[in-house]
């Protein structure tokens, strides 16, 4: 006698842009480059979520750091992190400054 295995499938989308996605992993989580935040890598959330992923500014001094910046309307502006923001909670991706070394 065999035994069929079944697969899970979640269904993914993006809020800012139309992406869609299929995944059979219960432990996925996948992210994408997404056209709605000018090209930075955003989380999809599960298919018929109503929330709001954003880019949120970085509001602190940047000195000598190499941050990321997106250009959305021209200016370069750089971002700390994409909120998603849901009924029930919120998560957070940060984008942190590259680390550098100077040797001597």
């Amino acid at each position: 006698m065999s035994v069929p295995l079944l697969a899970r499938e979640q269904f993914w989308s993006c809020p800012n842009c139309s992406l869609e996605d299929r995944t059979t992993d219960a432990r996925a989580q996948p992210f994408h480059r997404c056209g709605g935040l000018a090209g930075l890598t955003a989380p999809l959330v599960p298919a018929g979520t109503r929330c709001q992923v954003t880019a949120h500014e970085r509001e602190d001094y940047i000195g000598t750091e190499l941050v990321q910046l997106v250009d959305v309307d021209g200016r370069g502006r750089p971002i700390s992190q994409i909120r998603t923001e849901r009924d029930e909670g919120s998560d957070c991706v940060v984008l942190a400054p590259t680390a550098r070394i100077r040797a001597e």
